[in-house]
């Protein structure tokens, strides 16, 4: 069966390098494709779709932002599996600010550079390997700003609808970016930060083997 994942904001398959699937599996990664100007959240999750086959069962993984597009392609394309990892499966579970800043424009407001720049920061703070790090580092250096920006407004003004399709929602209790006390996951994994597919790697594994064995 074919398990395609879709990363996060400024970061592309490489997060995903610690994930290891059931042997039945195999992973498909969806690159992010240019996003049309003032294109919708869920208009471009339906371009990205293209990339699936959907003649046949198969799941998706999503990350982050590639969590609520992939919440996005469930509506659609109803796979056997979705699964949502420090991510949400509608607006409703986003943070209220994100809300306010989408009213008020406020990604307008932050150069996307100062962004990266942040984002490359933290990493001296966080608990990666060293080799994780650096393709962090590497990740955030070359990833485009046009889309960062695009993404960013995109993802403040989304609104959707509770995800009728069943889904496991693996969340971590120190996630900073989509704090836990927002959302309603299926798993939690203690102690675990945003980026958790990374350092945290071998339980979200363990849930994967659980949930995606019986397919």
């Amino acid at each position: 069966m074919n398990v395609y994942f879709v990363s996060g904001l400024a970061a592309d398959s490489r997060v995903f390098k610690n994930i290891r699937l059931p042997v039945h599996c195999v992973p498909v990664f969806l690159e992010w494709i240019a996003p049309l100007k003032s294109e919708s959240l869920r208009a471009y999750a339906i371009r990205l779709a293209a990339g699936i086959d959907v003649s046949k069962p198969f799941a998706i993984i999503g990350l982050s932002m590639g969590g609520m597009i992939a919440a996005e392609i469930a509506r659609l394309h109803k796979p056997v599996a979705v699964i949502l990892i420090s991510s949400v499966p509608n607006s409703k579970q986003l943070p209220f600010y994100f809300k306010a800043a989408g009213v008020l424009r406020l990604n307008k407001l932050v150069p996307v550079v100062l962004v990266k720049s942040a984002a490359r920061f933290k990493r001296v703070f966080t608990t990666e390997t060293a080799e994780d790090k650096e393709v962090l580092r590497s990740i955030i250096r070359e990833s485009d700003n046009r889309f960062i920006n695009w993404a960013m407004g995109a993802i403040l003004k989304w609104k959707s609808e509770e995800l009728q399709v069943p889904y496991i929602h693996i969340h971590g209790t120190r996630d900073e970016v989509l704090p836990i006390r927002f959302t309603k996951p299926t798993h939690i994994i203690d102690k675990a930060g945003h980026l958790m597919v990374m350092n945290r790697a071998r339980d979200i594994n363990a849930i994967l083997e659980q949930v995606l064995g019986d397919f």
